[in-house]
């Protein structure tokens, strides 16, 4: 049908002007609507689709390509408050590479996603602050330099607008200060270089704070500062163009995305970041003598921005100093592990990815149903080999040639349905492209332990014996965690079994991370109840050493009901395993501590709170996450609110939300005041209070005994639960029972054991007075 000229006016008001076939727009046309609007542009089978040029009667305009009648392409809006946007639309959202000019003079220049800033982009504030990194769903996540206008730089990890991992924040008078923070707050240990005194070399620092030889940035959000490293560092000093240009992120051609938080200065603790103390004043005052006059630096340690911690040390010392002694404990692996290292652990790596997507798989279109016995048997495997080239069953790999073995596939698929675990979420976890890291321990077992790059879940490899018992205690383990859906035991998601091609076996098992928590654990603890050796060497703890029985210096106190609810399922669980005869096991705890109150010759000086606000049109409100004037403290329970908290399960989640005594009998939610609400059940987010005895040099009748009290959340499971009552253990039993008292060491009789363990955490979580 051809086209022809003509002007159509329809019953609505509505007026077109322009081509026509048959009696829809199409080519070229004028289109004006009865309350102002007009389209002048393209049209194709009566929809506008093409380049035009689109106009509200509010003074709103577009102009750019169209697709089905909408923004879809590229174009450029102006909003009627002077604000551009101009990049890349998808049905009618900002959506690709844009940039965008607000109408207070700010300006984003990146990437965008479904109307929000995500993936790289640059904002720059009308008063001269800009951030250069990443952004996720309109905020600063990722890695990324915030420079403001008065000198001062961080450049390192961000997570929801906050600083958030290990970062180094330069001051414009030159200091330094390299470490963690969490949420805002500076959190963990880290060194301060005042202004003169040598600090590390940045670029020999790229690889730590996580860059590559090539300046590309590699940052963790849970990396951690190592003070030892810092400490033996020789200085070598970096002007900020060096900071900023290293980096890599400070290039010219690059463009980045939006939605933000606005930064009109840096925040207080920065500005002012010189210690509180006398001598440190001292210091400060001879800051400008000079460069490298000034030999002295801080090494510090915050919880929830408040300084704990401070050493003052001298910076000729620190670069001379002998070599610093290794906090992380060296394991010794066991035979079935001990090749493995470096290039062949990478291999390792990728053929459990390879397997368990092929399992998990094959196994999920299954149609649903109860376990049979036959589930159990030793016939219940998926076995299939793994070429380097691919076969008709399996893709072509990076890897090495290997055989696969999955144990009990139906078993575990019911049981990650009965944890309500999504497969995909559960492949994409531990399968996806960011790949496992391996994570060190200090036990006894030389088990290699990997993390999912979600920190949900924790791979394991396990000896031929653990394996065994693992397999004789399944079909008792499942028909526990189905009737007690708020067990503390360990949750396993699978259990598998590589075969390389010279013949080496490797067992793994997976099993939900009891610390995937928004949260920071400042204290880790694993506690079987005996004394005998129970104790960590206090030169080598570090920040995040689990330590043992005797290291464990407080009492926690907690709500009545929580505290009920805990060991009515404590039993339960040490009953089941008594059962099995099993021992050894333990109960993984974590303490995540509020801050303490502040003592004002510690604290940086407080920071006024300042809050913008702005039209919708106009930039996006970012308030610059800032050190508040008091530290967050303190727990708050509330009645349960299922919207107002993430009720998704998952790999630590353990059954209903928790009754607390204190808001009676009702299910609660802990409102943590400056972070969240969370929900409360069985071993995770459960409030208390860590009760410190003081030590006194001289007590007396009558003394009134001293504590300090810590506002905690905690975290608990018990773990290791594959080791039998063997001759083996017998036997140690015995010999050891000839040097020591019977009850301290942990190889006792199930029953003993079970009894002594419940015992121990009675007074542990001691009853309120």
């Amino acid at each position: 049908m051809e086209t022809r000229a003509g002007e159509r006016e329809f019953s609505n008001g509505d007026v077109y002007c322009g081509q026509l076939k048959g009696t829809l727009p199409y080519g070229k046309g004028k289109y004006a609507w009865p309350d102002g609007i007009i389209y002048e542009g393209d049209w194709e089978e009566g929809k506008i689709s093409g380049r035009g040029k689109l106009m509200w009667s509010s003074g709103a305009k577009y102009e750019g390509d169209f697709s089905g009648g909408y923004l879809h392409g590229f174009g450029t809006l102006t909003s009627p408050d002077g604000s551009v946007y101009a990049g890349a639309w998808r049905m009618n959202v900002r959506h690709g590479l844009g940039r965008k000019e607000y109408c207070n003079s700010d300006v984003y220049d990146g990437s965008w996603r479904e109307g929000l800033q995500d993936g790289s982009g640059s904002y720059s504030w009308y008063n001269g602050n800009r951030f250069i990194g990443n952004w996720k769903k309109g905020k600063m996540s990722g890695r990324g330099i915030m420079s403001w206008a008065n000198g001062d730089l961080f450049n390192g990890f961000w997570l929801n607008g906050l600083r958030h991992g290990s970062g180094v924040y330069k001051y414009a008078d030159g200091g330094f200060y390299f470490g963690t923070w969490s949420r805002g707050l500076k959190d963990g240990s880290g060194v301060f270089y005042p202004a003169g005194s040598k600090h590390p070399s940045l670029k020999k620092w790229h690889r730590h704070f996580g860059y590559d030889d090539t300046g590309n940035f590699l940052l963790s959000h849970n990396s951690t500062v190592n003070i030892d490293d810092l400490r033996n560092s020789k200085a070598v000093s970096r002007s900020l163009s060096e900071i900023t240009t290293t980096s890599g992120l400070a290039r010219t051609s690059e463009r980045y995305p939006d939605d933000y938080w606005s930064t009109s200065d840096p925040p207080r603790d920065f500005m002012h970041h010189g210690p509180a103390s006398k001598s440190a004043r001292s210091v400060d005052s001879g800051q400008s003598e000079g460069r490298d006059k000034n030999p002295i630096v801080f090494e510090r340690e915050y919880m929830q921005g408040v300084l704990i911690k401070e050493r003052i040390m001298s910076s000729i010392d620190m670069s001379h100093r002998a070599r610093p002694l290794n906090l992380t404990k060296e394991v010794t692996v066991s035979a079935c592990v001990s090749f493995l290292g470096g290039r062949w652990n990478h291999y390792l790596m990728l053929n459990l990815q390879l397997g368990i997507r092929y399992t998990v798989g094959k196994i999920t279109p299954v149609p649903p149903r109860e376990v049979r016995a036959s589930d159990f048997s030793e016939r219940a495997r998926i076995m299939m080999f793994f070429p380097r080239n691919g076969s008709q069953y399996t893709p072509p790999h990076k890897s090495i040639d290997f055989d696969w073995k999955d144990y009990c596939p139906m078993v575990f698929r019911n049981l990650r349905e009965m944890f309500k675990l999504d497969a995909a979420d559960y492949m994409m976890s531990i399968c996806g492209d960011d790949g496992l890291r391996e994570i060190s321990s200090a036990g006894k077992s030389g088990s290699i332990f990997y993390l999912s790059h979600d920190d949900r879940f924790v791979i394991k490899t396990l000896k031929r014996s653990e394996l065994k018992v693992l397999l004789r205690m399944l079909p008792r383990y499942y028909e526990h965690v189905g009737d007690y859906e708020n067990t503390l035991i360990t949750k396993f998601f699978g259990v598998h079994r590589i075969k390389l091609k010279w013949g080496k076996k490797v067992r793994f098992v997976v099993m939900g991370n009891m610390f995937c928590t928004e949260l920071k654990i400042h204290r880790r603890y694993d506690l079987k109840g005996s004394t005998q050796g129970r104790f960590t060497e206090k030169n080598k703890i570090g920040e995040k050493t689990t330590m043992k029985d005797l290291d464990l210096a407080y009492e926690l106190h907690m709500d009545k009901l929580l505290r009920e609810a805990l060991f009515k399922q404590i039993i339960l669980d040490c009953s089941f395993l008594e059962s099995l005869q099993i021992l050894d096991y333990s109960l993984l705890l974590g303490l995540h501590f509020r801050a303490p109150d502040p003592r004002t010759d510690i604290l940086d000086p407080p920071n006024e709170m300042s809050d913008q606000e702005s039209d919708s049109d106009a930039s996006v409100d970012v308030s610059l996450p800032r050190e508040p004037s008091n530290p967050p403290k303190g727990l708050l329970m509330v009645t349960h609110e299922p919207n107002s908290v993430n009720t998704a399960p998952g790999p630590h989640i353990r059954g209903s939300t928790l009754r607390a005594f204190s808001v009676g009998e009702q299910e609660v939610d802990l409102i943590l005041p400056g972070t969240a609400r969370l929900r409360v059940q069985l071993g995770v987010n459960m409030p208390a209070q860590a009760h410190h005895k003081l030590g006194q040099d001289k007590e007396e009748p009558g003394t009134v005994e001293l504590f300090e009290v810590y506002d905690v959340v905690v975290y608990m499971g018990m773990i290791d639960i594959l080791q039998e009552y063997n001759m083996k253990k017998k036997v140690e039993h015995t010999c050891k029972s000839m040097k020591y008292d019977p009850m301290t060491i942990s190889a006792i009789e199930p029953t003993l054991y079970s009894k002594r363990f419940i015992d121990f955490l009675l007074k542990v979580f001691p009853e309120k007075a």
